[in-house]
């Protein structure tokens, strides 16, 4: 099979997948935001969660990413060393996962004292568990994508947002509230967990001998390998989760609510980007290792021109649709998020960017300078949030994400164009051409706006911008049916 047909086949299987993973949490979101949680309910699920993702870093450091990079690095030199790179990675997780779930359990009322909300006690109880179970699924996630079996990683993924919709939803109508919705998420991770070690055991690893002895220093060089992965992933907390725990400590989980609502609303745009980037990252570590630079510059590029179409028409089509949206879909309890959504508008192109250049540094090994530079952005943020939280509020807070995430993806991009030699007035014209699509599909769909009253106007105005932006995208030629219907045959 060929790298374009690999490509293709892996960014399909986990865009489909990504999208019923999607779809899921936005009949979850719908359904919490709408019938079951008040603003109050629905921010103290998401503090909650917030704190124990904090904890969770601590439950995988960074083996997750250190496992995934070894197994794609021994599927080429010596494969029989994979069944080894499992068993010391997992058997290291569970004993990491088995004490940090402990000690939330232990302390989780003098944690809830000591971030001021005695009432998500409750909820952090549960938190052991929950951290137990995202942390397995997550080694899954990147286990599969070392083996470049990212169709697995979907299955899962898949797995795990019918799961949550299901159990939360079940948990909550029972009657328990935000933390029956917690324990529906953990149940939902648990299920997927269960259905990866199923398909690891019985569909990947069956083929695969193990070598009488594990190469030497095979478990130190994982260990030292997960140190700055470690480093970027508590700087990816930091950046992601740090927010809503200052905003529930110096507000409340009202404002929670509407911070968690706008980063949700644009992490549903995210989920092109994240399939392409998950599966064009390792193709490109490999084609760079294989000397062959130019292939790995030229799949940068495209993906980078095509993330560029769609993010940056589709930004623009959410600032201008975003307080409609959210009064029509979710009601008036939630405009406090609007101004949060129109600002995340912006985020969401520096984020699309990110995903397919993030993971790119890591194969190409250069996890470490990605850490620094995550390290460096994520205390600018926590130091952000807390100058801004209290003059701005929830408007602050996202202005903190704007700024910081912008400052770390523009260094991914400079290292990946140091490693790939990019064409950089190639780019610099796309983006140009990109720009007057979205631009005349923007000033098209506030025409249409004013009309919006209803799900069906609403709908009617998103379509509006689609079909803007579809006929300037073809008619400019970055548009090619003919490379549209290959991709999706």
């Amino acid at each position: 099979m060929s790298l374009s047909e690999r490509i293709s086949r892996g960014v399909k299987a986990f865009l489909g997948a990504r999208l019923i993973y999607v779809a899921s949490n936005a009949v979850l979101l719908f359904l919490l935001t709408r019938y079951l949680l008040d603003p109050g309910d629905y921010g103290l699920l998401y503090f909650a969660i917030s704190v124990l993702s904090i904890g969770s870093m601590f439950g995988t450091l960074g083996l997750p990413k250190a496992t995934g990079r070894y197994i794609a690095e021994y599927s080429a030199s010596d494969e029989m060393q994979i069944p080894h790179i499992i068993r010391i990675s997992l058997a290291i997780l569970v004993a990491l996962t088995i004490v940090v779930g402990v000690v939330i359990v232990l302390i989780h009322t003098q944690l809830a004292d000591l971030l001021g909300n005695p009432a998500v006690a409750p909820l952090l109880l549960i938190g052991g568990g929950y951290v137990a179970a995202r942390a397995l699924f997550t080694y899954l996630t990147n286990v599969f994508q070392g083996f470049n079996r990212v169709e697995y990683s979907a299955v899962i993924s898949a797995v795990n947002g019918g799961g949550r919709v299901l159990f939360a939803v079940l948990f909550v109508v029972l009657g328990f509230g935000a933390a029956g919705a917690l324990a529906g998420y953990l149940t939902g991770y648990l299920v997927a967990a269960a259905v990866g070690f199923y398909v690891l055991k019985n569909n990947v690893l069956i083929g695969y001998d193990r070598a009488t002895e594990r190469a030497a220093g095979l478990k130190r060089r994982i260990l030292e390998y997960s140190i700055p992965t470690a480093a970027t992933r508590v700087s990816v907390i930091l950046d992601s989760r740090v927010d809503k725990v200052i905003i529930g400590a110096l507000i409340g989980p009202v404002a929670v609510g509407y911070y968690t609502l706008a980063a949700q609303i644009a992490d549903f745009c995210i989920a092109p980007a994240t399939s392409l980037g998950f599966t064009i990252s390792p193709a490109i570590g490999e084609q760079s290792a294989g000397d062959d630079a130019d292939r790995a510059a030229t799949l940068y590029e495209r993906s980078m021109e095509n993330i560029l179409l769609l993010y940056l028409p589709a930004a623009v089509g959410l600032l201008l649709v975003a307080e409609p949206a959210v009064r029509i879909i979710f009601g008036t309890d939630y405009l406090g998020a609007v101004p949060v959504l129109q600002l995340f508008s912006v985020f969401i192109i520096v984020r699309a960017i990110h995903k397919i250049t993030g993971n790119g540094l890591d194969y190409l090994g250069l996890a470490r300078i990605r850490a620094i530079a995550r390290g460096t952005t994520a205390i600018g943020n926590v130091v952000l949030n807390f100058a801004l939280i209290p003059p701005f509020g929830v408007v602050g807070a996202a202005i903190a994400t704007l700024v910081t995430y912008s400052t770390y993806t523009a260094v991914n991009v400079y290292y990946i164009h140091r490693e790939l030699d990019l064409r950089v007035d190639y780019l610099l014209r796309q983006c140009g051409r990109i720009s007057v699509i979205a631009l005349v599909m923007g000033g098209t769909v506030s025409l249409v706006i004013p009309h919006v009253s209803g799900f069906l106007s609403l709908f009617g105005a998103v379509l509006t911008g689609i079909v803007v932006w579809g006929i300037l995208s073809i008619a400019s030629g970055l548009l090619d049916l003919a490379e549209v219907r290959s991709f999706l045959a």
